[in-house]
């Protein structure tokens, strides 16, 4: 089932000159290429990573529609690139209210679709899925405080082009989540490309572009994804995203490391293809950063 999309038109897609900050050209196709969200639930359905960080998501934020838990309101968490609702309805049925923003038409229409679905239960209350259009780098919509925690999956963060969008994003979810809130976010990992064929050569281009580039980041790279030719995705080391994200008001409290694979967590930076971090928002919040694999019997 893992087929490309279909391509439409180019005159039924916005023009580029509509492309909002951030959006790299390949992404803005990506987005807009409506057939995607049709086949996206299969694409990724065998996907390793996918059944890890659901893993984690369940670890990070376990059910609170037990009886004995509802005592007060749903907690919110907003789903940062959520697509097709692959984390935000586990979280829904898990009792959460969910904010699911994307700036993909079709795929928010996909989530809305599957939030109608959601069976209603008498013993466990359910959460609520509201969908929002929007650019990651452009959240002024969303009033400070108004959620309790994020996740921002499957590499969204890397997808956003150009550091100082990455920057203004992390800023405007550190605003958004309440203070001790936390923030679930996954990355690849730029070394990983020391084990891919033509690694090292990509990565002295990237190097050097970002030497002579005032708009390329060491870490960049296009590459070819699903009949796409110019997918971007920025790679992050540990210290970079360490440093982002703590000034940006994050304190990192759990970075796991994701195998090159992303079927299990490993200890070896070496072997790291990508991170997943629990981030705690706040000056005063106390997290100490562990640094860890999974404990986990499905390992």
């Amino acid at each position: 089932m893992n087929q490309p999309p279909q391509n439409y038109p180019s005159d039924q897609r916005p023009p580029d000159w509509r492309r909002p900050a951030g959006v790299a050209q390949g992404t803005w196709q990506y987005i807009n290429q409506r057939s995607i969200a049709d086949h996206y639930d299969d694409f990724v359905a065998d996907t390793p990573l996918c059944a890890l960080d659901q893993r984690i998501v369940e670890q990070t934020f376990p059910a609170a529609n037990q009886p004995s838990q509802k005592t007060t309101a749903n907690q919110t968490i907003i789903d940062l690139g959520c697509g097709t609702g692959r984390t935000s309805i586990p979280l829904a049925k898990r009792g959460y209210d969910v904010i699911g923003v994307d700036l993909s038409d079709s795929m928010l229409r996909q989530l809305v679709a599957k939030a109608e679905r959601i069976p209603a239960s008498i013993d466990m209350a359910v959460g609520s899925v509201q969908p929002l259009r929007a650019n990651l780098v452009q959240l002024g919509c969303l009033s400070q405080n108004s959620v309790d925690h994020a996740v921002c999956l499957f590499s969204t963060l890397g997808m956003i082009a150009e550091k100082k969008n990455r920057t203004t994003m992390l800023q405007h979810i550190a605003r958004i989540v309440r203070p001790g809130g936390r923030f679930l976010l996954h990355i690849h990992h730029r070394w990983s490309a020391l084990h891919e064929p033509g690694g090292i050569p990509k990565l002295a281009r990237s190097w050097w572009k970002s030497l002579t580039q005032s708009d390329t980041d060491f870490g960049d790279s296009v590459y070819q994804y699903r009949g796409l030719d110019e997918m971007f995705m920025h790679r992050f080391s540990q210290q970079e995203i360490t440093r982002l994200l703590t000034s940006c008001g994050w304190k990192i409290q759990h970075i796991h490391r994701v195998s090159l694979d992303g079927s299990t967590t490993v200890k070896s930076l070496l072997q790291t293809g990508g991170f997943i971090i629990v981030a705690v928002n706040g000056s005063n919040a106390t997290a100490e950063t562990v640094v860890d694999t999974l404990h986990s019997s499905r390992r």
